[in-house]
């Protein structure tokens, strides 16, 4: 992977070296997460994600649903499985029943499953709202209360977090409530996008929220996220809100060596990826394969890795119809005949960085009936509201 040492000018003066982020038992320096995406964060991507920061971060599991956990779901009990190399072992878990949530917990303590749970509330799309989680959940107060006592009274000596955005929409914030009752539970950590469900991934996140919640909630750490494309974004958030480490997601996508920019970054090297499409190529070949010795299956392997397509290759020029038939190859000789046909000497692009993968919304947040009505009535949620899968 080829490195430059970018001039960044007054953007990135670099921060001081910061104290490890404590997680737990668990010291996360620099103070980096890979943010739980389903469908994205598997073991394969972790593995990549790892390897470009040497091991420095913490990567976390795709959402893992309380009720397929405890059931035993087959494709729930493939997506906690970890690979040796991976410490701590992090899994985010997806709930609303507060019962089932126990049960998921103490499972995963009494068969050493995970060395951190974190809970989501943070998740936007319709078949998660629809049933009242995510983040539609942190507007039932006494439901968000239940289900963190829940985990973390049967965590034992895990460190139990948890990810959610700012609200509903803005007339229906929580943040500020939800990060009170975190503390008053026992969470080791909160993570905040900046955006609310109704915003899903549109617009700029607000990062004053970010700075807000540090401010009322000084006892925790507090993590941001949101539009965190470079090194120097995630620097800036450190600096701007005064947060305590952040959390990535759509950045990395097609762009996992951003875990060794970070690393770069907050040790003070500066030496950035600029790899050329030949070495990006060699990224995506090997990811694909990963994912095939993963599932078992080169073909579903490659066909699971034709959503990363698109995000590998923006900014580069490839033409519409060799993407479109490297989004549809489906064994590893097919990738590298296509992969062979570009020009593969071009150079890192400007402009590479920025924006990917889903970027609007439509402004509506999928709820259960009347769920607004009360946000201290939670008497429309069962166990029946549980997912039975996990992941995308």
């Amino acid at each position: 992977m080829t490195l430059v040492v970018r001039d960044n000018g007054a953007m990135t003066t670099a921060l001081p070296l910061s104290p490890p982020l404590s997680i737990g038992p668990h010291s996360v320096q620099p103070p980096v997460v890979l943010a739980p995406m389903a469908g994205i964060t598997n073991a394969p991507f972790r593995t990549l994600c790892r390897e470009f920061s040497g091991g420095k971060g913490l990567f976390v599991s795709e959402m893992i649903t309380t009720r397929a956990l405890v059931e035993r779901n087959e494709k729930t009990m493939q997506l906690i499985h970890f690979d040796a190399t991976e410490t701590p072992r992090s899994i985010q878990l997806y709930g609303v029943d507060p019962v089932t949530v126990g049960k998921a917990v103490r499972m995963i303590v009494g068969e050493d499953l995970a060395d951190h749970i974190d809970l989501n509330f943070g998740c936007p799309v319709p078949k998660v709202t629809r049933k009242g989680g995510g983040s539609a959940l942190p507007y039932k107060r006494p439901l968000l209360r239940a289900i963190l006592g829940e985990a973390v009274s049967n965590a034992g000596d895990l460190p139990v977090t948890m990810k959610m955005r700012k609200g509903i929409d803005d007339d229906h914030i929580t943040f500020l409530d939800a990060g009170r009752i975190a503390v008053e539970e026992g969470v080791t950590a909160i993570a905040l996008h900046g955006r609310t469900a109704a915003q899903h991934y549109g617009g700029t996140a607000d990062w004053d929220a970010i700075a807000r919640l540090k401010e009322h909630v000084p006892e925790i750490p507090v993590l941001g996220n949101g539009d965190i494309w470079s090194a120097d974004d995630a620097l800036r958030m450190m600096r701007e809100t005064g947060c305590d480490g952040v959390v990535v997601g759509r950045g990395c996508l097609g762009r996992p060596w951003l875990f060794g920019d970070l690393v770069a970054g907050f040790e003070g090297t500066d030496a950035y990826a600029a790899p050329t499409l030949r070495e990006v190529a060699a990224v995506m070949r090997r990811h694909a394969e990963l994912l095939g010795e993963w599932i078992g299956d080169e073909a579903r392997g490659v066909i699971d890795f034709r959503k990363h397509v698109a995000w590998y290759l923006k900014g580069f020029s490839v033409g519409s119809e060799m993407r479109k038939k490297l989004a549809i190859s489906s064994s590893l000789d097919e990738m590298d005949a296509h992969l062979s046909e570009l020009n593969l000497d071009q150079p890192w692009p400007e402009g590479a960085d920025g924006p990917r993968g889903r970027s609007s919304g439509n402004g509506r947040v999928v709820l259960p009936d009347g769920w607004l009505k009360d946000p201290y009535d939670c008497s429309g949620v069962s166990a029946e509201a549980e997912l039975d899968t996990s992941g995308g």
